[in-house]
C-alpha cells in the first residue's frame, strides 16, 4: 500500500515540475516572441490566463471558445496563432523583461501550464580586429592583436611559419560589461574577431598573409626573376673581364710595337 502512495506522490510530483519548470527565452530588442502552451487543458476550466511577473495581466481565455480579453496595456501587441491559449508578444523592450505564466482556473484551485523567462537583449556592437605589431623573421612571423568593442578588449599572440599559425594560449575569450562574449581565433590562415550574445553576433576577420610575407607571397620576388637576375649578373662580370683582358691585351701590343 505505501509503495502505491509513494509511487502517486512521484507522479504528482513530477506532473507539478513539468509544466512550472520556467524556461528561458532570449530576444532581441525590438522582436517578437512566441509563448506556447503545451500542456493539456481539462475541459471544465473556468479560464487561462497568462501574467507577467504574477501581477499583470496580459490576456485571458474564458470557458466556451469565447474571443480572449487582451488588457488595454497590451492592446495591439498580443496575436493568437493557431496553436490554443498560445501568445505572440510583439515589440518587446527592455520593460518586458521578466517571468511569463500561462495558468487554469479549475473549480479546485489552479494549475500552472507554462512560465517563460524572458531576456531582451540589445544587438551587440561591432567588433574592430588590429594588428598592433608584427616581428618578421626568414622563416616566422609573430604578430600581436587586439580584438575590440565598445566597452571590451582582448590583446592576443601569433606566431605563423610558412604553412601554418598557432596561437599562444589557445583561442581567447572574454564576457564583456553587457554580458556578450568576445573571442579572437584563427581559422583556416584567417584571424577572425567574433563578438555575440544569444540574439545577434558579428565579426571582423583578416587575412594573415597581408601582414606575414612569405616567399611565395606576390611582395616576395618570383623564383624565376631571381634566378634571371643572377644569370644578369654573372654575365656582366664576366663581359666586363673579357672586354678589360682585351683592352689590356691591345695596350701591351701598342707598348710593344713603340718600344
Amino acid at each position: 500500500m505505501s509503495i502505491f502512495v509513494i509511487l502517486g506522490l512521484l507522479v504528482c510530483i513530477i506532473e507539478a515540475q513539468g509544466p512550472s519548470a520556467v524556461t528561458p527565452v532570449f530576444v532581441q530588442k525590438g522582436g517578437d516572441v512566441c509563448l506556447n502552451v503545451d500542456a493539456d487543458v481539462p475541459e471544465d476550466f473556468i479560464l487561462v490566463e497568462w501574467n507577467f511577473n504574477e501581477t499583470v495581466i496580459l490576456v485571458r481565455f474564458p470557458l466556451g471558445g469565447e474571443q480572449p480579453t487582451v488588457s488595454p496595456g497590451y492592446a495591439g501587441r498580443i496575436e493568437f496563432p493557431e496553436k490554443k491559449y498560445s501568445v505572440k508578444l510583439k515589440n518587446l523592450q527592455e520593460a518586458d523583461r521578466g517571468v511569463y505564466t500561462a495558468k487554469v482556473l479549475l473549480n479546485k484551485g489552479d494549475r500552472t501550464l507554462a512560465k517563460y523567462n524572458v531576456i531582451v537583449q540589445d544587438p551587440v556592437s561591432p567588433v574592430e580586429l588590429t594588428v598592433i605589431s608584427v616581428d618578421s623573421r626568414s622563416s616566422e612571423c609573430d604578430l600581436t592583436v587586439t580584438c575590440r568593442t565598445q566597452d571590451s578588449h582582448i590583446n592576443s599572440t601569433l606566431r605563423c611559419d610558412n604553412q601554418t599559425c598557432s596561437q599562444e594560449g589557445g583561442e581567447q575569450s572574454e564576457v564583456t560589461t553587457s554580458g556578450a562574449s568576445l573571442h579572437v581565433y584563427l581559422s583556416n590562415g584567417s584571424i577572425i574577431c567574433n563578438h555575440s550574445n544569444q540574439v545577434s553576433w558579428t565579426k571582423n576577420i583578416k587575412m594573415r598573409e597581408h601582414f606575414c610575407l612569405q616567399p611565395d607571397d606576390p611582395e616576395s620576388p618570383p623564383a624565376g626573376i631571381s634566378v634571371c637576375l643572377l644569370k644578369i649578373v654573372v654575365f656582366s662580370v664576366g663581359l666586363i673581364i673579357m672586354v678589360s683582358a682585351v683592352i689590356t691585351v691591345h695596350l701591351m701590343e701598342k707598348l710593344r710595337k713603340h718600344k
